[in-house]
């Protein structure tokens, strides 16, 4: 039997691996997380192999974007390019998509797009913080497509609000795929789909717990071990206790149009 780690050791571990990127290999083996039924990486690349200029928005370390336009191969389109706001992430995304002609551009995710009108028939995104409606529809070209999957309200909540007590209604309400699709045609978009999923999640260990709000630092903004070390300690023991902490993330998928005859 393999001897249980001590809580200084897993959070030791959990705070030291980087966080750079979007890539969740690190978690195999000590959380799970359930896909969506949709698929999107496998359908953004049969997207791609019907496009011609493509954007990626906030595309992280271009992890999803290099495994979509793998799947596009050899139709892939002509032109593509990529918007990253991190600095780290910018760097990862383009080492990793330089071989693959992608241009990675550096831009503040709350800043209107550094392109010109018109300039795509589609954008993908892939867990953006949050949608900018208007410039979406002013990138795509008419008959353009938007295809994206979105982090849907109180995703992963569970965590969230065993670390900073009930949130209220207005805070878990943020994201809502109703919302988001009263935006999109706000900005004169047509929603030709919009699916949503609720998934669960399972943390087996502290050290993914900690990894996890380092990585994705929304979730309990501020988060330092330091900080929430007796409520860390706590799960860990109630880990060790009772098994994996379960929570649930909440995903949506947007297949958007923007109105007119593609050129």
């Amino acid at each position: 039997m393999t001897p249980r780690r001590s809580f200084e050791d897993l959070v030791a571990e959990g705070a030291a691996v980087p966080t750079e990127g979007w890539d969740f290999s690190w978690f195999a083996g000590r959380a799970t997380e359930e896909r969506p039924s949709w698929g999107y990486a496998r359908s953004a690349g049969e997207r791609l192999a019907g496009a011609e200029a493509v954007l990626d928005i906030q595309t992280g370390g271009g992890e999803v974007l290099d495994f979509a336009l793998s799947r596009a191969e050899p139709a892939r389109p002509v032109l593509v390019a990529a918007t990253e706001g991190w600095p780290p992430n910018v760097a990862k995304a383009t080492a990793l998509l330089r071989p693959r002609g992608v241009v990675v551009v550096a831009a503040p995710d709350d800043a209107p797009l550094p392109f010109a009108d018109g300039a795509f028939d589609l954008v993908l995104s892939r867990h953006p913080v949050r949608p900018y409606w208007a410039e979406i529809a002013r990138v795509l070209r008419p008959g353009g497509t938007y295809f994206a999957q979105h982090v849907g309200p109180g995703s992963v909540f569970e965590l969230v609000e065993y670390f900073l007590g009930p949130q209220p209604r207005e805070v878990r309400g943020v994201r809502d795929p109703e919302r988001e699709r009263a935006g999109a045609e706000a900005a004169g978009l047509e929603v030709a789909g919009l699916r949503a999923e609720r998934l669960r999640v399972e943390f087996h260990d502290i050290a993914a717990v900690v990894h996890f709000l380092r990585k994705v630092v929304w979730m309990v903004p501020g988060f330092t071990v330091e900080a929430y070390e007796p409520r860390l300690r706590a799960l860990h023991q109630r880990i060790e206790e009772e098994g994996p902490f379960v929570a649930h993330s909440a995903r949506h998928l947007f297949d958007v149009r923007k109105p007119g005859r593609r050129p």
